[in-house]
């Protein structure tokens, strides 16, 4: 970890790169370069990432460099690097600390003897996978592009949407060691000020040493959840088409660099289950996929849970409904054959993962169709139990935000306990609870997942 410093650049060159020397493990680290060289007669040394900085660049830089005589040369840096500099990012520093920083995070710094400052030259390049669509938020229209692990693409993305003056990015860092690199997006027309405020204070003040799991590791600093409550916080979207119109509807995005994804706030439980394809289509069409999307949620969560409470009280079941009724012998309670399908549905989620791409399709048909008939055939589990858990296996991706998956699947699985524990008063329970959660389930802009003021 480096220790930040109040240390200013010297009128020394020589003491300036002992500093920089004892502070960057120049001889260490392969990729921490230093390169000594004369400008305009005059000793200078480039401290550079090598991951960071392409041959072609640093060639070109020091092509213009040679070339200066020693009589042209300026007696200040500041006109050093507005004649002799052929970028365009150029920054004047005389902190050692911002020096360092700038260099670990890929900016080439120059030092040149008789100048009492450093000279960076933002001349990065990050490596970059491919701009293309999210495997997981997909749109049937569209663009089909998605964001990416680099910071500036990402805002860049955003910002070649929204044309406009008030579109607003500041950047900050947070994290004592990664010091990585946060950008706070906002419409400075439309935001809630109020809650904009609370946001920048909140990231201003994080006291972590890393972001280790970049926007994961944010959210939980910038709020502190209450592990009981598995209702997410923030919304989170891969998709920049997305994020602009959250944008523009006043809502603050946060990018976080090494992160594919942007956190959207505030959020309400409509947001969540809010997708790109509502808005792709005409008006009629989209209503018709928001309430198709809310009741295929609704059922995920009661499905199982009302049909064990009917199995468990079959003189409450209408006739009309009879034929859902369990007709084959009942070896293993319907209470412990959901629950061990619930946990064999993640195991196989997880296996899935896990596996080869040239295997997943196989092995997702062996694992489907073969364990799924034979466990009918022999004995464990009842056909109907085998068709509403694969219902709820299939809905349970109708929705694109993957951490309100998991929410509906806990309330889902207390459902069925406090039903199978306590009958009618237990399912009474767990629905209280449902509506609890979501009632109490405080996001940062103060307001609850139906969208009311906490106090």
């Amino acid at each position: 970890m480096i220790e930040k410093s109040t240390k200013k650049v010297g009128s020394s060159f020589q003491a300036n790169i002992e500093y920089m020397n004892q502070t960057l493990p120049v001889q260490e680290s392969f990729d921490v370069i230093q390169r000594d060289m004369i400008v305009g007669g005059k000793s200078a040394s480039f401290y550079f990432i090598d991951g960071f900085m392409k041959d072609e660049t640093m060639l070109k830089i020091m092509t213009t460099f040679f070339a200066i005589k020693d009589k042209d040369m300026p007696k200040d840096a500041t006109s050093f690097s507005q004649k002799y500099i052929p970028y365009v990012e150029v920054d004047i520093i005389s902190s050692f600390d911002q020096v360092v920083r700038n260099v670990l995070s890929g900016i080439t710094c120059l030092f040149i003897e008789g100048y009492e400052v450093c000279i960076a030259i933002d001349c990065r390049t990050y490596p970059a996978r491919s701009v293309t669509e999210p495997d997981k938020d997909k749109s049937l229209r569209g663009s089909r592009d998605g964001f990416v692990e680099t910071i500036v693409f990402n805002t860049a993305l955003m910002r070649r949407r929204i044309r406009d003056p008030h579109l607003i990015m500041e950047m900050t860092e947070a994290g004592q060691t990664t010091r990585t690199d946060i950008a706070l997006c906002y419409m400075s027309d439309r935001v809630d000020q109020e809650l904009l405020k609370n946001v920048r204070n909140r990231i201003n003040q994080l006291q972590v040493d890393d972001l280790r799991m970049n926007q994961q590791t944010l959210a939980e600093a910038m709020f502190k959840r209450k592990w009981f409550n598995p209702f997410p916080k923030f919304k989170f979207t891969e998709r920049p088409d997305t994020a602009a119109a959250c944008l523009l509807e006043g809502k603050v995005v946060i990018m976080v660099d090494n992160s594919p994804s942007a956190m959207i706030l505030p959020t309400s439980i409509l947001d969540m289950i809010e997708e790109a394809n509502d808005y792709y289509f005409p008006s009629m069409t989209g209503i018709y996929l928001k309430i198709t999307r809310v009741l295929v949620t609704l059922l995920t969560v009661f499905l199982t849970p009302v049909f064990l409470f009917f199995m468990q009280n079959p003189q409450w079941l209408p006739d009309i409904f009879s034929f859902v009724a369990v007709k084959d012998t009942v070896n293993i309670p319907l209470i412990f054959q959901l629950l061990i399908l619930e946990l064999s549905i993640d195991g196989l989620r997880l296996a899935a993962l896990s596996t080869p791409t040239m295997l997943s399709m196989p092995l997702s048909v062996i694992a489907g169709l073969v364990m799924g008939e034979f466990s009918v055939k022999s004995g464990w589990f009842n056909a109907e139990i085998m068709l509403y858990m694969a219902f709820v296996a299939v809905a349970n991706y109708t929705q694109p935000n993957f951490e309100l998956g998991y929410a509906l699947k806990f309330m889902r699985l207390q459902l069925l306990i406090l039903t199978a524990c306590f009958n009618g008063i237990g399912f009474i329970i767990g629905c209280i609870i449902v509506i609890c959660f979501l009632a109490f389930n405080k996001t940062l802009s103060g307001r609850n997942f139906l969208n009311v003021k906490l106090q």
